[in-house]
């Protein structure tokens, strides 16, 4: 099948450093690559890539300084796909709603995975009057949009051997991600000081959270009790996981999917996860982790990890969220909507064949 995939410019394919939503068409690529299909990929030029590169711009617009309008370079790497559509068999895109109106009028099958939040009431109206077909990476992520055209749910996966398991003893408990106010950070570190385990932060700052980085959470980093270690890339992100007793996902939103939580059961290591958004459906509560509501459950939650089995926790991972498994999904929705998409031979009736052959008679 030939296939096109199309990333948002922000980052890099793989993304250099943080970077859910491309890191996840990243792997996609590859694996469909891998199934044997002809893939492109629309995306900045300093992407990596098995797949065919469309540069939509030289490099990605988070490390370029120059550029003020993000949507401009979106729009028009939107037009050069328009224009390519008729050589693809299917378009998969990674950019919102973007896509919808525009390709709603032409003839090769699309779809838009949804990988952010959809809970903002102005959303809403776009999703009302919109039917093109869209993927959420949770069910708890459509329920504030029950009238879009939800085809499925598929969950993230990743590359089944990039993240392992290291032979290292645990000694710390772990945050990973981006210092934001919906990451809450800073009950990670209360949750940790009451338990008397040091707390290793390994996670990104953007411009725009930098000032509550400085006002509210550069405070509490207190080595070598909280230990603030930056951004990592993946291939660090292994002896950072296995390292810890388990990883805090403290957050205060309705998280879409939470690629953090399969990267540390990727490593067998356990979860303690707020009970929101798409918590629920990642983490095996008793198995691959616990769910809990509040500050007072994580701490009841580590005292109990004993109980848990961190080889468990990598056979779940291998079972439920693997880059393979995640591209036979979309693999099998692709081909569906061709196939609706098709056109379908006309059937004449004897009646009508009757009444041709009179007209071509009188003729």
């Amino acid at each position: 099948m030939r296939i096109a995939q199309i990333a948002p410019l922000t980052e890099a394919v793989p993304p250099k450093l943080y970077g859910g939503t491309e890191r996840v068409i990243h792997w996609l690529t590859e694996e469909l690559v891998a199934l044997g299909h002809d893939v492109t990929l629309f995306a900045s030029g300093d992407s990596r890539t098995t797949a065919k590169l469309e540069a939509g711009w030289p490099r990605a617009l988070r490390l370029d300084g120059s550029i003020r309008d993000a949507n401009a370079l979106h729009l028009a790497m939107l037009e050069r796909v328009r224009r390519q559509a008729q050589d693809y068999d299917f378009l998969h895109f990674h950019l919102d709603y973007y896509p919808f109106s525009l390709f709603s009028r032409q003839s090769t099958p699309f779809l838009t995975t949804l990988h952010g939040r959809l809970d903002l009431p102005e959303l809403a109206p776009v999703f009302n009057i919109s039917s093109a077909p869209v993927i959420s990476i949770s069910n708890s992520q459509r329920r504030p949009l029950p009238q879009a055209r939800w085809l499925r749910t598929i969950y993230h996966g990743l590359p089944e051997k990039m993240l392992t398991p290291r032979p290292v003893r645990p000694s710390y408990l772990a945050f990973l991600g981006r210092i934001a106010p919906e990451k809450a950070v800073d009950r990670a570190i209360d949750i940790a000081r009451q338990c008397g385990i040091p707390l290793k932060i390994a996670a990104k700052v953007d411009r725009v959270d930098t000032e509550y980085y400085e006002s509210c959470i550069r405070p509490l980093i207190k080595p070598p009790h909280v230990e603030y270690i930056g951004e990592i890339n993946d291939q660090e992100k292994s002896e950072f996981l296995s390292g810890a007793h388990a990883l805090l996902a403290t957050i205060a939103w309705p998280e879409p999917f939470g690629l953090v939580m399969i990267e540390a059961m990727a490593c067998g290591t356990p979860v303690i996860a707020f009970n929101r958004g798409s918590v629920p459906e990642v983490v095996d509560d008793g198995l691959t982790g616990y769910i809990v509501e509040d500050e007072m459950g994580a701490i009841g939650a580590i005292q109990r990890l004993s109980e848990l089995s961190r080889d468990a926790v990598r056979r779940r991972f291998e079972e439920r969220f693997t880059a393979r498994r995640m591209a036979q999904e979309y693999l099998s929705v692709y081909r569906s909507l061709r196939e609706s998409a098709a056109p379908r031979l006309r059937v004449v009736g004897a009646e009508h064949e009757s009444a041709a052959r009179v007209a071509s008679r009188e003729t």
